[in-house]
């Protein structure tokens, strides 16, 4: 069974589903994807993702520990684990994701499989930019997008406290 949470941020309304004990969806905006919202529950996988989410928007969390089960081909998780590996206040291109992955050719097929991640924000596809350093698509609008990389970039730590900080 499928369970929904909704809430609202800094960013409007969060949606989030979970299935099974795991997180399956974090959706922004109204538009939610209608087929997977469950029952309206607040169960203790949404509650912590909501309150990670929150620690997150305020600049309190780096890092998200939620246990996560995203749907996708072979080749989406295998480029949404990549993204999972982007440190937090950094950038990564199409193409670097592509070569991470062992796929150096498959940029646009990375674009594809950001397009399609379930889990915005957690699963980081932000984080993803042009290789000409420009803004790219995202699912929320590039506006949410500049305004999570501006959050990142304000709110990153220096190195020696990461590690008490971040595992939050």
């Amino acid at each position: 069974m499928i369970f929904t949470k909704k809430f609202c941020s800094a960013l409007g309304e969060i949606t989030l589903s979970e299935r099974d004990g795991a997180l399956i969806l974090c959706h922004l905006g109204t538009d939610a994807i209608a087929k997977l919202t469950g029952e309206m529950r607040d169960t203790p996988v949404l509650m912590r993702a909501k309150e990670q989410l929150e620690e997150y928007l305020t600049g309190e969390r780096q890092a998200f520990s939620l246990p996560l089960a995203p749907r996708g081909t072979p080749f989406q998780l295998q480029v949404w684990q990549a993204l999972r590996e982007i440190p937090y206040g950094e950038t990564r291109t199409y193409g670097e994701i592509a070569a991470r992955i062992g796929n150096p050719r498959a940029c646009r097929a990375v674009g594809m499989a950001n397009h399609h991640n379930p889990l915005l924000i957690i699963v980081p596809c932000h984080r993803v930019i042009g290789a000409s350093g420009q803004l790219t698509g995202f699912g929320a609008g590039l506006a949410v997008k500049e305004k999570l990389l501006k959050l990142e970039e304000n709110k990153r730590l220096p190195a020696a406290k990461l590690t008490s900080s971040a595992a939050k």
